[in-house]
């Protein structure tokens, strides 16, 4: 059983990022993943400029972009009127980092890069197929199972999604709730920005289905879009997923009867849930395993991100020796209390802009909207937020 400094359990954009700055700053490091590959399902694509800067420290950046989409601005619209509310421009924020700008790179393709160069290194280690099912550890280090696989490691990071067995095994609380309704994602090769005039991400508001649009790359490069759009809270699976459902469902975003056929659907249940603690003794939670939320906004992936670079540093700190172990108790500290509030309570508010049913309150929300765009400072400021790079400079000073 050989001993590791860091054994990281999960290999999706996460748990790769974690070990890959691990590696890189000259620790021997572990990464388990209980899949025999990479799921490459449509799932989280939207990079904030703060979560950018960390992939170029990383040396990924280039490769990144190129495999991803641009997006300089986002849109609030009005989908019964199909009306454009509020531009939002991440130039903005050129003063304030070297990438004003969003870039739509699919999740799977920042790991697959991530666990490419960590298979070059001779610190590190990949090991697929590999599920882990048992923790135990002591003052002295942590004891990790998986089948008659046995591990050894100073410190372990569960990134291993929001049905962690990691957090599982540690006992540890996933609080919040579960909404009622599901999100349907609608893959398909329709072009929204051509026939609708938007940009590559919309957030379009209805009282009784709102969608968001967005556009990503694909593996072959040539574009998809994904139509997020919630279900009726008695919408059973087999409705939502019907073919008949799903071409209405595209039908009513104004897409032709004859390019209504999918590319792929995921129908999923939505929550919002933080960890009671995010670490146990040597054992840290970092991702999903840490916190689940509706992904309006795109910042759950990024917030993860942001979690295994700043546990990344702190460990460095301490196995070098350079701080002594009680510096590890700043990650819970700084982290939970960020990701609360502005990921549970942004994503939160995203939510109840989108479905507001109130006539009225709509209306407000609107008005705010657009008054926010047009004043340059509070243009800003809400950039600022949303795209966590608030966040990001907070964790610096705490």
């Amino acid at each position: 059983m050989r001993h590791r400094n860091v054994l990281v359990v999960g290999a999706g954009p996460v748990g790769s990022v974690a070990a890959l700055a691990l590696a890189r700053l000259g620790h021997t490091v572990t990464l388990l993943e209980a899949q025999a590959r990479i799921d490459d399902s449509p799932r989280a694509s939207t990079t904030q400029p703060p979560t950018l800067e960390i992939l170029a420290e990383l040396g990924l950046i280039d490769e990144y972009i190129r495999v991803g989409l641009v997006a300089r601005t986002f849109e609030f619209w009005d989908r019964p009127k199909l009306e454009r509310i509020a531009v939002f421009d991440f130039e903005r924020l050129r003063d304030e980092t070297d990438f004003p700008f969003v870039v739509q790179t699919e999740q799977h393709k920042l790991a697959n890069m991530a666990l490419a160069r960590l298979r070059s290194m001779p610190n590190a280690e990949v090991l697929m197929d590999c599920t882990v099912a048992e923790i135990r550890q002591d003052e002295a280090r942590v004891a990790v199972g998986a089948g008659d696989r046995r591990f050894s490691a100073d410190y372990v990071i569960g990134a291993d999604g929001g049905r962690s067995t990691v957090r599982r095994c540690l006992g540890i609380e996933f609080e919040g709730y579960t909404w009622p309704e599901r999100f349907l994602v609608i893959t398909t090769k329709f072009d929204f920005a051509a026939a609708l005039g938007c940009c590559y991400r919309n957030y379009m508001a209805d009282p009784v289905e709102w969608t968001n649009l967005f556009k990503v790359a694909g593996d072959d490069l040539a574009g998809r879009w994904r139509a997020v759009f919630n279900t009726r809270e008695d919408e059973s699976d087999e409705e939502a997923l019907s073919g008949a459902a799903v071409r209405a469902r595209l039908g009513r975003i104004h897409v032709p009867e004859a390019a209504r056929d999918p590319v792929h659907l995921n129908l999923y249940a939505v929550h919002q849930r933080v960890a009671k603690s995010f670490c146990k003794g040597r054992v840290f939670l970092c991702g999903d395993a840490a916190h689940v939320n509706n992904p309006i906004g795109g910042l759950g992936l990024n917030s993860g991100i942001h979690e295994a670079w700043d546990l990344a540093g702190l460990l460095d700190k301490v196995l070098r020796r350079q701080s002594d172990a009680s510096l590890l108790d700043t990650y819970e500290k700084r982290r939970r209390p960020l990701n609360i509030e502005y990921v549970q309570e942004q994503t939160v508010a995203n939510k109840r802009r989108l479905e507001e049913r109130d006539p009225a309150q709509r209306a407000r929300r609107f008005q705010e909207l657009r008054e926010m765009m047009d004043d340059p400072a509070r243009h800003k400021a809400f950039l600022m937020r949303a795209s966590l790079l608030e966040s990001a400079r907070r964790a610096r000073f705490e």
